[in-house]
Parts: structure tokens; sequence; C-alpha cells
């Protein structure tokens, strides 16, 4: 059973079809844009979507709100520092915010971030500051339908040709992010994490975590690797934590709450450099941007995230929306992580090329069926095409990401998403491609206006011709 009771509730919105037919128009089939009282289940993001525990809005009421120094800041501060022994720690709004301060002051043009998968944020603020952003993902990582265990980790085999090879001296610093997000949610092992670490220090290359999951890694790692199954999963994020030389974490997602983030660094120059940027663009060091009831929040979630019972419960919640996937006949990347299971869009709907969205179409029906908002991860996400709609490049995979927020839905949501499920696979045949109709320059799957494109009908057979 979960480690708690619930003590508030909020009325979900129930929609039509019809409703839901017009709300998808209206925003031309881009989940994003749906307001929030037109969505039944939302599994668009694990990104502070989850529930505050009593404690942490206990600690929000004595939150200090002085401009510099405050108790607030104190504490969160001696938090982060117990939790990850980084020797400096700076407050930012959210993750995109400590990337961004990374990338700024790391990368130059031809610079390189080295990554087991980045995510579109950091790879975003790589491309924006002139870098090149190289995923290295295990050879493991390429078949979905394996239960290989730690499908997240880096190719270290890849990642010593490259930090040896003619690129190396362009290795800005190697980002390793734990769970694997954009690699389906897969987590690293500390044998290989301990390794890329062997690795980067022989070389002198920075190697930094984005953590935002540091927990749920833990806890995998208990589960999954013989040499840590009797550690908690505090232990072995301490452990994770002192293999890098700093980290950017968005504490929306492990920290339980709706905002905030931080930046850990070992080195000093660097932390300067990235200490002015934030006095610049984000706010004083001791807030960053963040409210004192924001950092008392984050500092009271960082605490209550490691217990194992919560962990626990979190992994048997997905595994429970994992059976009720299966069940409809849907295949999702194997095996199931905690944040979020990823459907295999391109195998349910052969019918649609990558360049007509397989994994975004699958996403608009879920929600036509159940008002169920996810998002896609796939060709729309990874893909460019030219000025006429060919395509150029496609996903690896055509995804769709079933996102778990933490505390916040039961069982019976569960089994909604599986009935609608269901219909969409009876009628999967009938689901309709998408294209482009308009796009920004970057970032694309946020911001973009797509159509349907109707599904080519099957031609009949024609009967021969009798003599």
């Amino acid at each position: 059973m979960e480690p708690y009771r619930i003590k508030v509730v909020e009325p979900i919105p129930v929609t039509t079809r019809e409703q839901r037919q017009a709300a998808l128009a209206r925003v031309h089939y881009n989940l994003f844009d749906l307001r929030a009282d037109e969505v039944t289940v939302d599994l668009l993001t694990d990104s502070g979507t989850g529930a505050l525990s009593a404690a942490q809005l206990a600690a929000g009421m004595e939150g200090d709100e002085s401009y510099a120094g405050s108790r607030s800041f104190h504490r969160f501060h001696d938090t982060v520092r117990e939790l990850t022994g980084y020797a400096h720690i700076l407050p930012v709004h959210q993750g995109r915010a400590a990337e961004r301060l990374l990338a700024s002051t790391l990368l130059g043009p031809g610079k390189i971030f080295l990554s087991n998968t980045h995510f579109d944020t950091l790879r975003a603020n790589v491309a924006l500051n002139g870098g090149e952003a190289w995923d290295l993902p295990c050879p493991e990582a390429r078949d979905l339908d394996s239960t290989e265990p730690f499908k997240g980790n880096i190719d270290t085999a890849r990642l010593k040709a490259v930090l040896d090879g003619p690129d190396g001296s362009r290795v800005a610093a190697v980002i390793m992010t734990l769970t694997n997000n954009g690699g389906g949610g897969q987590p690293v092992s500390m044998a290989n994490l301990t390794l890329t670490s062997s690795l980067c220090r022989e070389r002198g290359v920075p190697l930094l975590l984005d953590a935002a999951r540091f927990a749920e890694n833990a806890w995998l790692v208990t589960q999954r690797e013989a040499a840590y199954r009797d550690h908690s999963p505090r232990q072995v994020a301490e452990e994770a934590f002192r293999l890098a030389d700093g980290c950017a974490m968005s504490a929306k997602k492990d920290g339980i709450a709706h905002i905030g983030g931080f930046l850990g660094l070992h080195d000093t120059d660097l932390a300067r450099r990235c200490e002015l940027l934030l006095i610049a663009t984000e706010g004083f060091p001791t807030y960053g941007g963040l409210a004192g009831r924001d950092l008392d929040m984050v500092a009271q979630g960082l605490t209550e995230v490691t217990d194992p019972g919560y962990l626990r419960a979190r992994a048997e919640d997905t595994a429970y929306l994992a059976d009720v996937v299966r069940s409809a006949g849907v295949d999702i990347v194997e095996p199931p992580g905690l944040h979020a299971l990823y459907l295999n869009a391109g195998r349910l709907l052969p019918h649609i090329p990558p360049h007509r969205f397989p994994g975004q179409a699958l996403a608009c029906q879920l929600y036509l069926e159940g008002g169920i908002r996810s998002v896609e991860l796939g060709s729309l996400y990874l893909g460019t095409e030219d000025e006429h709609g060919a395509p150029l490049t496609s996903a690896p995979y055509e995804l769709v990401r079933l996102a778990v927020p933490r505390r916040t839905y039961t069982r019976g949501h569960w089994d909604h998403v599986g009935r609608a499920l269901v219909r969409t696979v009876r009628d999967a045949r009938l689901i309709p491609g998408l294209r482009i109709t308009e796009q920004p320059a970057s970032l694309r799957q946020f911001r973009s206006k797509l159509a349907p494109v109707a599904p080519v009908a099957p031609v009949a057979p024609v009967a021969p011709v009798a003599p």
C-alpha cells in the first residue's frame, strides 16, 4: 500500500468526446496548448506536478522572504550540501536555468557536451551557446523490448574513443542523465558511472550529472545491481554525486516541489562565473529566482524523496500502470522505470511514416479517447524536414511518454488510461498522421501547429479478368 493517506482532494475535469475533438482542432493538435481544465488525467510531465506533503506545506509556511541570506536559503543550502557534497550550491528557479548557466560558461563554438542522452532543454541550451550535443547511449538501449537492467548507461567504449580521439580537446564536459529520460527513463548503473568518472578524471574532463531523478535512479540501482542490494537509496545517491564534479538539478522532479532547482559544483572558478550570470539573470545567489517558501519546500522534499517506502510505492504504482498498458495491447520500452512509461507508437501505428509523426498521432488519439494528455518523444521532437515537408532525419524510435506525477493519481486513474488505450488500439488503423503547418526555429515540439493527414485507404485486391 502507499505509505501515505490522502488529506486534500481536487476535482478533475470530465469532458465529452465532442469537446475533446473541438479542443484538439483549436490547439492545432499540439497538446501543450490545451487548457488544464480540458484534461482529465494529465501525464504530460512529472515536473512540478506532484502532490506536496503536509511537512512540505508546513515548511513553506516558515519561509523567510528576506532578499539576501534568508533562513530558508541556509536550510536549503545545508540540505543540498549534505546530500551532494559539493562545495558551491546555487539555487535556480528550475533545472533549465542551471543548464543555461553551465552551457553559457563552459561552451562556445566548436565545444562539445557528451551524454548518455541529452534531454530537450539541455540540447537547446547547448545549441544556443554554439556547442554540439553528442549522445553516446549504450548498445543495449537500441533494443526497446530487452529487459536489460541498465539501458540508460553511457557507451564507455565510445566515450573513451571520443576523449582520446581528434575531438577530445573539444569536449567541455560529460553530462550523465539520471535516469536517462530521453532514453526511455532507463537507469544508469553505479558500475557505469564509476567507470565514466574514472575516464573523465584521468583526462581532466568535468563529469556533471543531470540529477533531476537521482533518487529514482538510486532506487533502481538497489533493485537491479547486485553490489548495491544492501545499500539504501540515500547511500547510493550520495555515492553517485561524489563520483561527479557537479550537477544540475530540477527540484520539480525528485525534489517533489512545484518549482526550484540548483547547480552544485566543486570548481571554485566555474562556480564564480556561474554565480555572476545567476545574479544578472536569475536573482541574488541566496534565492536564485525562488521565494523563501520554495527553498524550504525543496529542502523538505529532498529529505523525503530517498525514503525507501516512498520509492517502493512509486515503483509499484508505475509497474501497475505498465501492466494496464500491456494488457491493452500496447508495447512499452522495457523494463519500466519509475517516472514514466514510453509507448512504442511506431509499432502500434506502422501505417504512419515517421515524418507524419506516429507518436504525436497516438498522443492525440489517447486524448480524444479519454482526456489523457501525454507527450511525444519521436520525430516531432528529434526529426527534421526540408522546406517542402520532405523528411531529412527521423528519430530512432517513435515513442509517447506517459509521465507519472508523484503522489497524485490512484489505480482507478490508471484503469481509465487502460480503457482509453483499448479503444485506441481497436481503431489504430484509422488514426491519421499529422503534418506541420507552422513551427519555431528550435524546440518545435512545444510550439508547433499541426493538422491531420487522411490515412491512406487500403487498396482492395483486383479480381483477375476472365479470358
